[in-house]
């Protein structure tokens, strides 16, 4: 299968589950992870993670020696041990990066092997939660970015509106509730699968100097691809 039937089979099955999605706010999506190691989506995904170019992961694999290699192969080992129940995502590697004087910004860098599965992972599950999104919401969505928060800024200022209210959750990532994620996740999840899936990437664990430390709450940033500027599949 070439990329781009690969790309089209994908947008179909995004579409597919954004409309179902959008239609049924209540519904609750049972058969998800065999949709992981479907072929179409395990190639996409590598797409992005490859155009994304990041750093090796701890097992010091490189996107240049997967790609010297062979992506067939390492994406048919991820499919098998996928549908097998095999695949264990391993210890993110932490590094810290500037953000502001004095100040940084703790970074979690997987496996390309852990990448691929998550960004197969966003694939099947992005369209779901999209449907749940209202039309003011900027963050974090295909498609949608500061530039659209600031045109709405600018059509609200321009219609008389006079305040804004600026606001942040402080190291909302590195304390986030693992419990009450799941509990969100699970108002539109019911494949158990998926969810073992998910929960597993919460308590990996991290390497801190090459040590391991367990993951009691938050989440590494870094992890995923980022979410595409343009809308992936149509709406």
């Amino acid at each position: 299968m070439n990329l781009t039937e690969a790309q089209e089979k994908t947008t179909v099955l995004q579409s597919t589950l954004y409309r179902a999605a959008k239609d049924a706010p209540e519904r609750r999506f049972y058969a998800l992870y065999d949709k992981l190691y479907r072929e179409d989506v395990l190639q996409v995904a590598w797409e992005r993670v490859r155009k994304n170019k990041g750093a090796a992961g701890p097992d010091g694999v490189t996107i240049r020696s997967i790609e010297a290699s062979g992506a067939e192969g390492f994406l048919m080992d991820i499919a098998q041990s996928i549908s097998s129940k095999r695949y264990k995502p391993s210890a993110v590697k932490r590094v810290e990066i500037p953000k502001a004087p004095g100040k940084t910004r703790p970074l979690g860098i997987p496996t390309l092997r852990d990448r691929v599965v998550q960004a197969a992972a966003k694939i099947v599950l992005e369209p779901i939660f999209e449907g749940d999104f209202t039309d003011v919401s900027y963050g974090f969505r295909p498609g949608i970015g500061q530039p659209d928060a600031l045109a709405a800024v600018q059509r609200n200022a321009s219609s008389g509106l006079q305040w804004v209210v600026d606001a942040d959750i402080e190291g909302f990532f590195d304390n986030l509730d693992h419990e009450r994620l799941m509990e969100a996740l699970r108002r539109r999840i019911s494949d158990s699968a998926m969810l073992r899936l998910i929960w597993m990437w919460l308590k990996a664990g991290v390497l801190i100097g090459g040590v391991f430390a367990d993951t009691g709450h938050g989440t590494p940033q870094g992890g995923l691809c980022e979410a595409s500027h343009k809308p992936p599949y149509p709406k």
